[in-house]
């Protein structure tokens, strides 16, 4: 692909964004779909802009994930941990902003509310960054040089609840919520924001099985139920480790949902337009899914699970 600039390739985007299948997100707004993924029409030119021209370093540090399966506190981790021999003897980062402001997701950064403190298409490096993009489309000069890449996936169920709690909050507020086995419809057809969530996760997790030392693969439900072991795992794999239990335990403690929840900075105001930073912060539990979802739609959700990631090994 030609070296663009950004705006260069912003323009010439806009007509083949025209042409694309679109379909309508909850009743409630347009979504498109681009190399085999739904999204949000705006966030399709970001994206592409992004695939184009942006220029990995190596030790840049890509975060990645499909929505709602524990991406705030993959950042708040990986940002102190990355941080950590700045931060011994200063103040702590996590107070003075919300993480998704001090990580931002790339293709999501034409929502932002204020503006951002590092530009991602600079030389400079070391870069932590996010992005919920499928891995078809990241850029090949993430893919090709040492930048490394950590991915985080979920229980699909968890997931579906989260992502429903969510775009309730954001795309359905003072309404009823949308109909939760319309919203299992959509999410097992793929046909939701960044989605097919399946496909989503097995792209990553295939890579991953090709590549261990450029892909770390973490589960959720890995991370709550051993917590220090998985943050030593991150660590090791930045170039990052411990220095002893003491410091894994300040990194879990400054990072942990009850506290990120009631900082003042997450309690108020938005980084991202139209989403409170609260939205950020629910439960954060594994099984909360048991508490929603009927029989019949637990069986739909296994279904495509079965089919689409345990036929490949993949179990969440």
């Amino acid at each position: 692909m030609p070296n663009l600039s950004p705006s260069e390739t912003s323009n010439n985007v806009e007509k083949s964004l025209l042409d694309l299948p679109k379909a309508r997100f909850w009743e409630a707004t347009d979504i498109c779909q681009w190399e085999g993924f739904w999204f949000e029409p705006s966030l399709v030119k970001p994206a592409m802009t992004f695939r184009s021209t942006f220029h990995a370093q190596n030790d840049d540090v890509l975060l990645a994930s499909s929505m709602k399966t524990g991406t705030t506190w993959l950042k708040s981790l990986s940002l102190c941990i990355m941080q950590k021999d700045h931060q011994k003897h200063a103040f702590d980062i996590l107070t003075s902003e919300n993480p998704h402001f001090h990580v931002p997701t790339i293709e999501s950064t034409i929502y932002s509310t204020k503006p951002l403190q590092v530009n991602y298409y600079d030389a400079s490096s070391p870069h932590l960054m996010h992005t919920h993009l499928p891995y078809a489309v990241i850029p090949d000069s993430i893919k090709s040089s040492g930048c490394k890449i950590v991915y985080i996936a979920r229980n699909p169920k968890d997931t579906l609840i989260s992502m429903w709690h969510y775009f309730n909050i954001i795309l359905r507020p003072n309404q009823e919520p949308f109909p939760l086995n319309k919203t299992v419809d959509c999410f097992c057809s793929g046909v939701h924001q960044y989605g097919s969530f399946f496909d989503h996760v097995l792209e990553y997790w295939l890579e991953s099985k090709k590549s261990p030392k450029k892909i770390l693969f973490l589960k959720y439900e890995e991370m709550k139920s051993d917590p220090k072991r998985e943050v030593m795992k991150i660590a090791e794999f930045l170039g990052k480790p411990f220095e002893n239990e003491g410091e894994v335990d300040e990194v879990l403690w400054r990072c942990s949902l009850e506290r990120l929840k009631n900082l003042e900075v997450n309690k108020n105001g938005s980084v991202l337009l139209n989403v409170p930073n609260s939205a950020f912060f629910r439960k954060g539990v594994v099984g909360d899914w048991k508490n929603y979802l009927t029989p019949e739609m637990e069986e739909k959700i296994n279904q495509t699970s079965r089919s689409k990631l345990e036929a490949f090994g993949l179990f969440l």
